[in-house]
Parts: structure tokens; C-alpha cells; sequence
């Protein structure tokens, strides 16, 4: 792909043409600049080579400041060089002065699309449809093509974990960085696929019973584990804090460890405040 067709000279006669009808089909990258200004000049081929490597992902538009000022002062440009994103025909990011490539393309990676991320789109929409299996094999192929994308990954482990291959589903997130398994929808996922694999050997609640009855801790565990396979969370909760409440050191901490394992699976339901508040007023 030639310069030609990925690189344009913008002044306000075609402004709204090429930036804000084209951003609405692709990312167009404007860049305000200036022939006094030196860090313009060394920025410029950085940026046209960019829009070649990426090979019509993004546009981008050159727009010489003081030859259009209105347009300069219409997006708030108040140094140079000044580079602005426009997506759907707005502006909705931009960085300042000479940056470094590695930089620029960290920026360019959170607005052009990949084939990773049409597969992905077709595959949540397959999903939404009710096709899981081709929801699966369509996030597969995302994965394959960029499987350092956090986003892919979790969305292909939650349905690898819905269709019940949870196995495969816990290899992929355990995969992760440690900070990265311990927040938000991926610690969610992680203590599900726990406490599902958990359920699939445990005894049945009759046979559970008498345990919890007299209060035997492995009795109560359990039957706070059956309680989460069941979606009764508040009694899974408390099953759980009686286990802190007589034995806080019983297998190294566990009633809280699972309690905490809970809360992050259950994210921000009610519940989880309500019971935080009690093991805090419980331990201290």
C-alpha cells in the first residue's frame, strides 16, 4: 500500500470529506503540524510510515496549522505538533509533540481493528444468537491470531467454562499474569470455574447433614461449596463465615480464602458488601 492511498494533505474544503465522513468507516489520525516547527518535521515520516505498516487500518490526515486556523482553533489545538484520532466523526483521542514510534503504535492499538477483533465480534454475535459452538471455534481463531489480547481470552474462556470444558477454560486463564487473574471479570471467572469443578465431586446434601448439624468444618465447607452450585449465595456465606467464626486457621484460612473467592466471582451484587462487612466485623 503506497503512501498515496494512506496519507492525505487536509484543509478545511476537505475537511469534513476525508476526516469526518471517512472516520465512520475506518480511523483517520490527524496530524495538526507546522513548517517552523522541527519536532512537526520529525514526527511526519514517522507517522507516514505507520499508516503504511498498518496497511489501511487508519488514515492519516495532514493538516498544516498555519494555513488553517480555524480548523486548528475549531479542535483546540494549542501546540505542535498536535495528533488527533477520529472515530464515527468525532475526535476521541490525541497525544502531543514528537512521541517515539513504540509509543505512537501503543496509541494506534487501542483504535484500529484487527482480524482478531472481527472474529471476535462475529463470534460474540454468534453467541448472543445461541450458536455457542460457533462462538467457540470463532474466538479459537481470534485467539491464535493475537493470543496476548486480554479481552479475546476471557470472552473464550467464559464460554469454553458455559459449554463445560472447564479444564481448557482454567488453562487459559491461568496462563495470565498474576495481576491480571487476580481482577475484575477474570478473578470472577476463575473462582466460578473453581467452585463448578469443586461441585462436580461433592457428597450429596443429605449425606452432608448430620455433619453440618453437629459442626464439623470439611461438613460445613462442603456444604457452603453445594450452596454456591446452587446459587444460594447468602447461605454459602454464612456456612462460611461459621467456618472462620470456630476455626479461622482450618486448612490454612480457607472459610475466608473461599469467602474472598466468592466475592470476586460475585463482583458487585449486594450481597458481597453486606458480607464483607460481617467477616471484617468477624476477624477484627
Amino acid at each position: 500500500m503506497t503512501e498515496s492511498n494512506v496519507v492525505f494533505e487536509v484543509d478545511e474544503s476537505n475537511f469534513q470529506t476525508l476526516v469526518i465522513e471517512g472516520s465512520k468507516s475506518r480511523p483517520v489520525l490527524v496530524d495538526f503540524w507546522a513548517e517552523w516547527c522541527a519536532p512537526c518535521r520529525s514526527l511526519m515520516p514517522v507517522l507516514a510510515t505507520l499508516a503504511q505498516s498498518y496497511q489501511g487500518k487508519f488514515i492519516l490526515a495532514k493538516v498544516n496549522s498555519d494555513e488553517n486556523q480555524t480548523l486548528a482553533a475549531q479542535y483546540g489545538v494549542r501546540s505542535l505538533p498536535t495528533v488527533k484520532m477520529f472515530k464515527g466523526g468525532l475526535p476521541v483521542d490525541e497525544f502531543m509533540g514528537a512521541l517515539p514510534e513504540s509509543a505512537i503504535r501503543q496509541f494506534l492499538e487501542r483504535h484500529v481493528e484487527h482480524e482478531s477483533d472481527r472474529l471476535h465480534a462475529r463470534g460474540m454475535q454468534a453467541y448472543r444468537q445461541g450458536s455457542t459452538d460457533v462462538a467457540v471455534e470463532l474466538l479459537q481463531q481470534a485467539h491464535a491470531l493475537e493470543p496476548d489480547k486480554l479481552r479475546i481470552r476471557a470472552d473464550l474462556a467464559a464460554l469454553l467454562a458455559e459449554s463445560g470444558d472447564l479444564k481448557q477454560a482454567q488453562e487459559l486463564l491461568d496462563a495470565l499474569p498474576e495481576y491480571e487473574r487476580n481482577q475484575g471479570e477474570v478473578a470472577s471467572l476463575l473462582a466460578r470455574i473453581e467452585f463448578e469443578r469443586a461441585a462436580a465431586t461433592l457428597p450429596s446434601e443429605g449425606s452432608l447433614a448430620s455433619g453440618v448439624a453437629g459442626g464439623e468444618l470439611n461438613a460445613l465447607y462442603q456444604m457452603a461449596l453445594l450452596r454456591i452450585s446452587q446459587s444460594e449465595f447468602a447461605d454459602a456465606m454464612e456456612l462460611l463465615l461459621s467456618i472462620i467464626r470456630k476455626d479461622r486457621g482450618y486448612q490454612d484460612d480457607l472459610g475466608r480464602k473461599t469467602l474472598l473467592k466468592l466475592f470476586a466471582m460475585l463482583g458487585d451484587d449486594p450481597l458481597v458488601e453486606v458480607y464483607r462487612r460481617k467477616m471484617t466485623n468477624l476477624l477484627f
